[in-house]
């Protein structure tokens, strides 16, 4: 007994599979059931990258400009009675902090929102008042790549986002007023503090809304012009893992203090992960039934083709070929046409991930720019990812929907009745 799949078995499928030009629509439909295959394929293998990508753009840039864990302390009455959160005792606090395993940095943070202006322009900003020491640590904010000035002379100005110093139209050397509600206490009430500093770095951090509203100051001098004289908003926290931040949140409440309290990077981006999931699981759903949609033209093509071979399958019956072997030359028909469908698909989708940067530039250049607004999605440009993960999901689905769709028209075939197949010929 022969074989499965074997050598007459694969000559007579690729025989099938030929075009003649008296079977031009059998191979019209070939055709376009390995270019619906190789189409959705790509656009599987594209959508799975560029989803890929911008996650993990955007969780780069949460975890490169941004505390990976953040510790507060519970809204306490001054000695004037008016409630604050400041944390007086923070350089003990962050010594605690630092010995927690898993934990590589503690910086106490002073924070304060105010008005920036120069050359006529204002900007609402959010000022972050750290040492330079600990700015170091924010790989989004210092790098001399993304950045631009001498970051050396921190302590003699402030560090600006790109989008501030494009808002206020300023740059290395230039001057900003900042002014801040919480000035000096008089009779009369507080008045505006207004700080006059020199602008030593500009950075970009790779997320619109960092650049556009974020403005580092030195910390002593932040205490000075905030009222923090003495004391700290906030400590931030870096960890080796900031994937493995709920791991050692355990170890940080053992060392929090009863008026502390933590939050992490998952609490404040949280929402936005969960919604980014359900949207990938939703894409690769609806790209599922396209795949399925082009495979299933696989099954028009083997009903034709079984149509116009059905005197050659009785033939085949006749001297000897099992029901088997004839189902498998059609299972291998069908099959061929989604193996080299999703082998183009998968070539075409990876290209595309690969070369998306010139793509992209000259789809946005096509259309006279404005595709990729940042202001709406926060990165600056279109990301991907290629894993083989998502390549191996996209090409196991397509093979998979391909021997599935396959078996009915090739069993069909294999049942046929030779003597019904011979009747009219």
């Amino acid at each position: 007994m022969p074989r499965p799949f074997a050598a007459h078995e694969r000559m007579i499928a690729w025989r099938y599979l030929r075009a003649t030009r008296a079977e031009g629509g059998v191979s019209v439909m070939t055709w376009i059931s390995l270019l619906g295959i190789a189409l959705a394929v790509f656009a599987l293998i594209a959508t799975l990258a560029v989803r890929s990508g911008f996650r993990a753009e955007f969780v780069d840039t949460i975890l490169g400009a941004n505390a990976h864990a953040t510790y507060y302390t519970i809204a306490a009455a001054d000695g004037t009675g008016a409630p604050t959160n400041v944390i007086e005792d923070y350089a003990a606090v962050a010594e605690r902090i630092r010995a927690v395993p898993g934990v590589t940095h503690a910086a106490p943070v002073i924070l304060g929102q105010v008005l920036a202006s120069a050359n006529g322009r204002n900007a609402g900003v959010q000022v972050y008042g750290m040492t330079a020491d600990d700015l170091r640590t924010l790989p989004r904010i210092v790098d001399d790549k993304s950045g631009a000035g001498d970051f050396s002379r921190f302590d003699e100005g402030v560090a600006i986002g790109a989008g501030v110093a494009r808002t206020l139209g300023v740059g290395i050397g230039d001057q900003i007023r900042l002014v801040s509600p919480e000035g000096a206490k008089t009779p009369f009430g507080t008045s505006p503090r207004v700080g006059v500093y020199e602008v030593v770095y500009i950075f970009s951090a790779g997320r619109y809304d960092i650049d556009a509203t974020r403005i580092y100051m030195p910390f002593a001098a932040a205490q000075s012009f905030f009222n923090r004289d003495g004391v700290a908003d906030e400590i931030e926290i870096r960890l080796a893992d900031p994937e493995a931040v709920q791991q050692v949140m355990p170890a940080l409440w053992r060392v929090a203090g009863p008026d502390g309290f933590y939050q992490t990077w998952r609490d404040a981006s949280g929402a936005f992960l969960r919604a980014l999931t359900i949207e990938d699981n939703v894409m690769f759903v609806i790209l599922s039934v396209l795949v399925l949609i082009a495979t299933m033209n696989i099954v028009s093509g083997l009903i034709m083709l079984v149509k116009n071979k059905q005197s050659d399958i009785g033939i085949l019956r006749t001297i000897g070929l099992t029901e088997g072997a004839v189902l498998r030359v059609f299972f291998l028909c069908g099959v061929s046409v989604g193996v080299v469908g999703t082998l183009a698909g998968v070539v075409l989708g990876c290209l595309f991930a690969i070369y998306i940067d010139p793509i992209f530039a000259l789809v946005n250049r096509l259309s006279g720019g404005g595709v990729w607004d940042p202001t709406i999605r926060g990165l600056y440009y279109l990301p991907a990812e290629l894993k083989a993960g998502d390549v191996a999901s996209a090409v196991l689905l397509s093979l998979g929907l391909s021997c599935i769709v396959t078996i009915f028209p090739a069993r069909r075939a294999a049942r046929m009745n030779p003597v019904e197949a011979l009747r009219h010929e």
